[in-house]
């Protein structure tokens, strides 16, 4: 790799292939995708200790930076940074140098000049996270935390950590993700995942005013109707209406939308029978899924949350020692040089 590389990876990865950054989950490959999934495996029962902290992150300072609204991303992440004994700040975009005037780069380059060494960057424009990581702080690790309508890994991740546990394996997997997929970050990443790790077929089912243009070159097939797509499936991913991002009419009613797209005991009966119901939040009951459902014996929607702690651990720490391994190999051939 260089660093006129056009492709993502030449910032994501070190030479050797190691994390980084985490960005996106465009060219990452199976074999990176999955030594996530078993790091965070490994991390799930710090959770279940009496002390919930391992000291990989000790020493270490995280900046959470989140330039939109989040509860459970935000939350999560800061836990995840605590149980890794990392020095976290929240930083409230709202009050911050940036609302008197500052610009983005400046606050950021100040905060890298107080020695931070992870930015966990939510951001409503596409590419932001990509854009510190390239031109404003390189020296710190970025962790893309949802970006526009681009790419949200980290739940694309956790996601596939929850099918693995309840399915254990993707191999033969038919998996559907039904809803508001035109505004959704989260459901591109989670094509992209499960294609990567061997999905057998991605299905979108939704009406087509919520759809990408060519959502096919995703790697997914498409369904309008409800009951023809719940057929065959052995996961079903709701998404919540995004109606903050929608411009214009896109549905008739939440009403008119949830009696054809909102799954229902109804629908899901027309599934395989060990279909397991996801959503990566916040649920809007009554309007993609019945509160029946949501609670029902097939949701794993709690066993998600509870992933998302894990998954940001395996991410942050992997990052954060290709960064160290990085900067390390820089250090010795300075040295090299030197001498």
């Amino acid at each position: 790799m260089t660093a006129n590389d056009p492709s993502p990876n030449h910032l994501q990865l070190t030479r050797d292939g190691q994390l980084r950054h985490f960005l996106t989950l465009d060219g990452l490959s199976q074999a990176l995708l999955t030594d996530i999934l078993d790091t965070a495996d490994s991390f799930i029962e710090v959770g279940e200790r009496r002390i919930k902290k391992v000291p990989l992150l000790r020493g270490r300072t995280v900046v959470n930076l989140f330039f939109e609204s989040s509860t459970r991303t935000r939350s999560t992440f800061e836990l995840a940074a605590k149980r890794l004994s990392a020095d976290v700040l929240n930083l409230d975009i709202s009050t911050s140098a940036t609302s008197k005037g500052e610009s983005l780069s400046d606050t950021l380059l100040n905060l890298e000049a107080m020695a931070s060494d992870m930015f966990v960057v939510r951001h409503s424009q596409s590419g932001a996270p990509h854009f510190i990581a390239e031109s404003v702080t390189p020296g710190v690790a970025i962790i893309n935390a949802g970006d526009g309508r681009h790419a949200h890994p980290t739940q694309a991740m956790l996601d596939m950590l929850t099918i693995r546990q309840h399915k254990g394996r993707f191999a033969g997997l038919k998996v559907a993700i039904v809803g508001d997929v035109l505004h959704s970050r989260v459901a591109r990443s989670q094509i992209r995942a499960l294609n990567v790790l061997g999905a057998e077929e991605v299905r979108v089912i939704a009406p087509g005013t919520l759809l990408p243009r060519d959502v096919e070159d995703l790697g997914c097939t498409v369904e309008y109707d409800m009951a023809r797509g719940m057929k065959d499936l052995d996961v079903v991913i709701m998404l919540r209406l995004q109606k903050e991002r929608m411009e214009g009419a896109l549905l008739p009613s939440e009403r008119e939308f949830y009696r054809q797209y909102g799954l229902n005991q109804d629908k899901l009966a027309l599934a395989n029978p060990g279909c397991i119901v996801m959503h990566p939040g916040p649920i809007n009951r009554g309007v993609e899924i019945e509160s029946a459902v949501a609670d029902g014996p097939q949701s794993v929607i709690l066993s998600q949350v509870t992933n998302g702690i894990a998954i940001r651990m395996a991410v942050m720490s992997m990052a954060m020692g290709g960064q160290m391994a990085e900067r390390q190999q820089k250090q010795q051939k300075q040295q090299e040089e030197q001498a």
